[in-house]
């Protein structure tokens, strides 16, 4: 195949044709003379560049069918810079050609030197656009908020949302199940506030009972045995930043009273100090439980809830984010080959088929002791589905009806083999088994980015 930049012309005089093509060396040419041919070339080589002789046939003396090829050009790839051919006192058709869309126009009879200068501008520009196109899809869909690594429209919906509520002083609660990137969403949080104080971090679930108090907010010296020095507690350290309180549903009933009183109050006292300490802190909070079950069993305090939960943001399981698993794999191999100097690896297709078929239970945290093992374990530079210990992978869920069924196989099949493709469109139509712009079409329908 040709590595040159594809130029469409589209025009029904066959000797205008031949002059047009030997005309421009460094262009793969394509020629069209009517409506038909013009867009199956379309559909089939999706060339940058047309252009376009608004007197096809049947209406060779009008512009009718021209107009109809230049509106479904711009319909199927609007990223396709059209340039129109004008006669002489045709101008009504060079303005409404311009209105609908026309990069540019040429005049009749034709100049070679000044049309190839409008058509080498037009390559230049699409080219441009192009590269403008993937610096944002990777911007957005590379390494989102916090660094987290994505391309799923589920988890990019966390991060966007995550992105608006950053600026506005609320307090924040994430709901999902362990290993899915909470702390890394409340870093980024935090990084995406306008706090300026320190993102403070705890995990309530491990650290005992009798000690949390005294972690969350501070003590006095003598306070109690042990106690030989007056020491901040973790709400003090974070002024003027982010409190984030992981595994919230682990703090007992008792604390909950306290840390409710410091939400209502924004005052804190100390263990064994009766000076009331006022505290500007941000607070994000976090837990893999069901937290409106534990509050209907009286297990968590209702006006906490209400409290900490002004936002709620719910994070998708690694095996609810399609793609991701693969994309995720490719950065943690990279980033732990290095770190641990084993060279350059990667996965075989057998790896990146067993990545794609587990339903990873553990989410993104199983994931990365999955390929930190198989990195260390491979024998050579390629990692292998044995390496990761995935040579039995489990099986999807039951189907609910069969349109979600479908749409969902769909979106699977697409996300994973972009993944599986770097994100390269003509590799993951060939995975797929169908063309480039059939692949658009359903991207376009599921939302999807590569």
């Amino acid at each position: 195949m040709s590595d040159k930049p594809k130029l469409l012309i589209v025009e029904d005089d066959a000797g205008l044709q031949r002059q047009l093509r030997w005309a421009y060396e460094g262009y793969e040419i394509l020629t069209a003379g009517d409506r038909e041919s013009a867009i199956a070339m379309l559909r089939a080589e999706e060339p940058a560049v047309a252009t376009l002789d608004l007197g096809l046939p049947p209406d060779p003396d009008g512009t009718s069918e021209g107009f109809a090829v230049l509106e479904t050009i711009l319909a199927l790839k609007p990223d396709t810079r059209v340039i129109v051919a004008s006669g002489h006192g045709e101008r009504e058709s060079m303005l409404r050609a311009i209105s609908m869309g026309a990069w540019d126009f040429y005049q009749k009879p034709i100049d070679i030197d000044a049309l190839g200068l409008i058509v080498a501008r037009a390559f230049h520009v699409h080219a441009l656009e192009a590269e403008n196109r993937r610096l944002a899809a990777r911007a957005e869909s590379g390494t989102a908020l916090g660094g987290i690594v994505t391309g799923s429209p589920e988890m990019l919906k966390v991060t966007r949302t995550i992105e608006r509520v950053a600026p506005a002083d609320v307090s924040v609660m994430l709901l999902g199940a362990s290993g899915t990137g909470k702390e890394l969403l409340a870093r980024g949080l935090h990084d995406a506030s306008r706090r300026k104080g320190q993102f403070v971090a705890i995990n309530c679930a491990a650290i005992p009972e009798t000690l949390l108090e005294s972690e969350l907010f501070g003590h006095e010296k003598g306070a109690f045995t042990g106690a030989v020095k007056t020491t901040e507690g973790k709400i003090e350290q974070a002024q003027g930043g982010t409190l984030f309180l992981d595994e919230i549903g682990d703090v007992p009933l008792p604390l909950q009273v306290k840390l409710l009183r410091f939400l209502q109050e924004r005052v804190i006292e100390r263990i064994g100090g009766r000076k009331p300490i006022a505290v500007d802190t941000r607070v994000v909070c976090a837990t893999h439980q069901d937290i409106d079950a534990m509050v209907a069993a009286a297990t968590f305090r209702e006006d906490l809830y209400y409290r900490l939960a002004e936002i709620v943001v719910r994070i998708p399981s690694l095996a609810e984010r399609p793609g991701d698993a693969g994309l995720l794999a490719r950065h943690l191999l990279h980033k732990h080959a290095t770190a641990m100097k084993l060279g350059n690896k990667s996965f075989a297709p057998d790896a990146l088929a067993a990545i794609d078929a587990w339903h990873w239970p553990g989410n993104v945290r199983e994931l990365e002791n999955r390929v930190k093992r198989a990195a260390i374990m491979a024998d050579g530079k390629l990692v292998t589905a044995a390496d990761l210990d995935l040579e039995s992978a489990g099986e999807d869920a039951g189907p609910i009806n069969l349109k979600a069924v479908r749409e969902a196989a769909d979106r699977r099949a697409i996300a994973q083999a972009l993944s599986r493709a770097d994100g390269n469109i003509s590799g993951t139509a060939r995975l797929l088994g169908i063309s480039r712009p059939t692949l658009y079409d359903l991207m376009k329908a599921y939302d999807l980015q590569p």
